[in-house]
């Protein structure tokens, strides 16, 4: 595998929206768990993320990410946005979205979140683990912090 993008999206209704993407992009899920889906695209390449948000509300990005093959690309792309001048948040060994990762954060210039994130292994759980910014939700930025919170930032 090449890296790819990562889209992810919090959605009203995660049975409508697996039945939808499962259509328009004619895949089933990848990984299909309480609250959460993703799909492994290949035509385009793509890692679609759905993650359960509150019946009602219209869908949002939650954020995005590039997916890549090891341990080692996120310690280069960390070092190459760190000389760059953005501010990095490095989670690894983390257990998010029944994954266990290695993670950078950074943030758009509209304040958008990013990761670039290796999956390690499969895990049970879709919590975040303590300290984590995954799985946050809609978290909102703390008016005294220099930094937004990370909205979602699972993958």
């Amino acid at each position: 595998m090449s890296s790819r993008v990562q889209l992810a999206l919090r959605v009203p209704d995660l049975d409508a929206s697996v039945a939808f993407y499962t259509q328009l992009f004619n895949t089933e899920p990848a990984k299909l768990r309480d609250g959460y889906a993703n799909f492994t695209i290949t035509d385009p390449p793509l890692k679609l993320v759905l993650i359960e948000g509150s019946a009602g509300e219209a869908t949002r990005m939650d954020h995005l990410g590039v997916e890549v093959e090891t341990t080692e690309a996120v310690h280069t792309a960390t070092t190459r946005l760190s000389e760059a001048g953005l501010t990095t948040d490095v989670e690894n060994d983390t257990t998010c979205c029944y994954a266990v990762q290695d993670k950078v954060w950074v943030h758009g210039p509209g304040q958008e979140p990013w990761e670039v994130y290796v999956v390690k292994a499969d895990a049970d759980s879709l919590a975040k683990q303590q300290g984590s910014t995954c799985c946050a939700g809609a978290a909102e930025s703390d008016t005294d912090a220099k930094e937004p919170a990370i909205a979602g930032g699972c993958c």
